[in-house]
């Protein structure tokens, strides 16, 4: 294969992408409807039913059996009326992914014949087999069962044929053996910790609830350049490639141009996810050639992280119509920059109320600052265990660089904000507020939505800034699942705002007055969060030591970061409120070991592979090539020839070091995986994999990537980055 073969077939995959077509109707008029949603369930379920669900919703209610029949009566003469034969209980387990195990409503009659059947017992409950999901030692291999039970607060909605059932996945036990369970544990936990807070200002509040909004950052690439490149296929990422002539050095490709083959694909994801009720409102192109994003409305986490996770499944379907492929991978290729996914993280009452978000009056705004340093306390805590809840083989790739938020976790609040905090912390102390301090601070605090209006600018270099009206975690990678870093920081904040709430409490009942009680509270906050804010470069070097300093670690080792799932004050922290028991964590934190080293070692074995198999072979060919090229030189030129065939010499002593090198450290890299291979204990497995497979993977790349720039580009077997960076 060359460049012109490699070319042909991506100009094949755009001209068959152009063929389709797309709805020419408003989005508004089919906006969610293949969901069963508040209209669709008017229509199909007696008042009753509809009411229950509704308070299930609201009001974590139980639905009683008799209620769960007539919903599910209801939901499948919806489906059926669809065009829907199958129904499945959809769920989220502990590998990024989704899982879905497909039901017909058929049911055979005796006698002969046949109905479409869908209890209310289908419809709560599942038992799909959970041998082979990721359980992190919470069960036997052999013991195989596991439940799946439907969560009301997600609406149901169909895919193809089948009606699909968001549902929490646990064992035999009760143990958590998905991402959902633990979810909905930690947005119960804010909520109780939120609505006590919040009754200190308004007593009207019932319900607070997280919201999300994150941004999906994604590749794509042709599917037949794809398939051609075995590394990007199995690993997800080329583990080999030297960088292109042009990538993204021009800094053309943000917000430029869309390639109407990738708006075709984008438009296509669009009108699916409308239908699904998933409100995309962005899509833009991003920093790298060939890579893109898009970003919805902000929703109530639980069904946000839904959507995003149905939002990956819809776009790698739809890239196969396009014969492109979606990667998710967080740094598929070396030398651009990588992706990630946002998680933009705030808090809604029942009132309408953005508690992130400054109010018009100093009641309101001493609100907000109260939920704001409880999340700057929060952080300040647990940090490292944020930084945890993102810590993967694919994302070490990526954070640390300058292209992401660095390794150490920091806090930006923005240079104007942070002289407010600094102020109320100079000008409160412990001692009773004279009339005129607490009225010329409550007038300072009168002015914060005035001073906020431009000071919204983000820090492109911190890993968790305030944005005007909501936390932006931008250290999560593209892959992953959302849930864990909101179940982290719903956890770490209902932990701040209990304790806050306690503070207040003890102080008014030494006599001092509330809101005196508040501010008090609201200043020892300030102080205790004062080492996680961060205004400045995060990328420099000044800012590590001092960071350093500061006692902050940076989490550059994935399987060093990791341990803070089974870190004694994170184990308090979740099992305290709920969230995780002790059991949990350990098998968390054994999965994600597992992960690593599986993928490290899937990443080792392909190198090995393709270094022997494909570029040793073609290496020796070109260089053949080159041999015979010298051999007729000195016997045309004879006395001249040496000379004349110096560059040709030079080129076959580089190969033969570069091959001799790629020998080398491939057979070493063997004999590592082989060490520690035989060790049981997985945490110690994983830690030996980072410290002594992983660092040959780019010490052969580099080898690689040279004799790509040397070997005849006709004899090269794999698609290179100018042609992989072309759609």
């Amino acid at each position: 294969m060359n460049s012109a073969r490699f070319e042909a077939l991506g100009e094949m995959g755009r001209r068959e992408a152009l063929k389709i077509e797309f709805s020419k109707e408003k989005i508004s008029s089919y906006f969610g409807c293949d969901v069963f949603g508040r209209d669709q369930m008017r229509q199909y379920l007696p008042k009753a039913a509809f009411e229950s669900v509704i308070l299930a919703i609201e009001e974590n209610r139980r639905i009683d059996r008799r209620v769960a029949d007539q919903v599910a009566a209801g939901m499948k003469a919806w489906a059926m009326d669809r065009g829907a034969t199958h129904y499945t209980h959809w769920f989220q387990p502990l590998n990024d992914s989704t899982a879905e195990k497909h039901d017909t409503f058929f049911e055979p009659v005796w006698g002969g014949g046949a109905v479409e059947s869908f209890s209310g017992e289908m419809l709560v409950q599942q038992e799909p087999d959970a041998s082979s999901f990721p359980t992190g030692g919470l069960r036997n291999t052999f013991e195989a069962r596991g439940y799946s039970a439907w969560d009301p607060s997600s609406p149901t909605f169909i895919i193809d044929d089948t009606l699909c059932i968001p549902s929490v996945f646990i064992s035999y036990t009760g143990a958590a053996l998905d991402f959902k369970t633990p979810l909905l544990r930690s947005i119960a936990a804010l909520d109780r910790a939120a609505v006590e807070v919040c009754t200190l200002f308004d007593k009207e509040v019932r319900k607070v609830v997280p919201t999300l909004g994150w941004e999906q950052e994604y590749f794509l690439v042709d599917e037949a350049l794809y398939k051609a490149r075995p590394d990007l296929a199995q690993t997800g990422r080329t583990l080999m490639g030297h960088t292109a002539a042009k990538d993204q050095q021009l800094e053309d490709h943000y917000w430029g141009e869309i390639p109407d083959r990738v708006v075709a694909f984008m438009k296509d994801i669009e009108e699916r996810c409308f239908r699904l009720g998933i409100p995309l409102k962005t899509r833009h192109n991003e920093t790298a050639p060939n890579q893109y994003e898009c970003a919805p409305m902000f929703e109530e986490a639980n069904i946000a992280v839904d959507h995003n996770t149905l939002l990956m499944t819809v776009m790698r379907r739809v890239a196969v119509r396009h014969r492109l492929q979606v990667l998710f991978h967080e740094k598929p290729f070396q030398g651009v920059n990588g992706s990630g996914k946002h998680i933009n993280w705030s808090l809604a009452t029942d009132r309408g109320q953005n508690l992130l978000a400054p109010g018009k009056t100093p009641k309101s705004n001493m609100q907000f600052l109260t939920f704001f340093v409880c999340a700057l306390k929060a952080a300040s805590e647990h940090g490292n265990m944020i930084m945890a809840s993102v810590a993967t083989e694919g994302n070490s790739h990526r954070l640390g660089g300058n292209e992401a938020p660095p390794a150490i976790f920091s806090v930006f609040t923005g240079r104007t904000l942070n002289e407010v905090l600094a102020e109320i912390e100079e000008r409160i102390s412990e001692k009773a507020l004279s009339p005129d301090e607490k009225t010329g601070i409550k007038l300072d605090i009168g002015k914060i939505p005035e001073i906020m209006l431009d000071n919204t600018d983000r820090n492109r270099t911190s890993p968790f800034a305030f944005t005007g009206n909501r936390f932006e975690l931008r250290a999560l990678g593209s892959s992953a699942n959302c849930a864990m870093p909101l179940i982290v920081l719903n956890t770490a904040m209902a932990e701040q705002l209990g304790l806050f709430a306690a503070e207040v409490e003890r102080l008014t009942g030494t006599g001092i007055k509330k809101d005196e009680a508040i501010l008090q509270v609201i200043r020892g906050f300030i102080i205790d969060s004062r080492r996680i804010r961060f205004e400045g470069n995060g990328y420099s070097a000044e800012w590590h030591a001092e960071a350093a300093g500061r006692g902050l670690r940076a989490m550059t080792s994935v399987t060093s970061a990791i341990k803070e799932y089974v870190d004694p004050r994170n184990i308090t922290l979740f099992k305290e409120l709920g969230v995780f028991s002790e059991a949990e964590l350990e098998s968390r934190y054994e999965i994600k070991c597992e992960t690593y080293l599986k993928k490290v070692q899937i990443e080792a074995r392909v190198l090995g592979d393709l270094a022997t198999n494909h570029i040793i072979p073609t290496a020796i060919r070109y260089q053949n090539v080159l041999i015979d090229n010298v051999q007729g030189i000195k016997e045309l030129f004879k006395a001249d020839g040496a000379e004349m065939a110096a560059a040709e010499v030079a080129a076959i002593r580089q190969i033969t070091d570069h091959v001799k090198a790629i020998r080398e450290q491939t057979h070493a890299m063997v004999e590592a995986r082989k060490k520690w291979n035989v060790v049981d204990d997985i945490p110690t497995r994983a830690e030996g994999y980072e410290r002594e497979v992983a660092p040959f993977i780019p010490l052969i790349r580099n080898h690689i990537d040279h004799l790509e720039m040397i070997v005849d580009d006709r004899l090269w077997t794999l698609p290179k980055y100018r042609e992989l960076f072309t759609i």
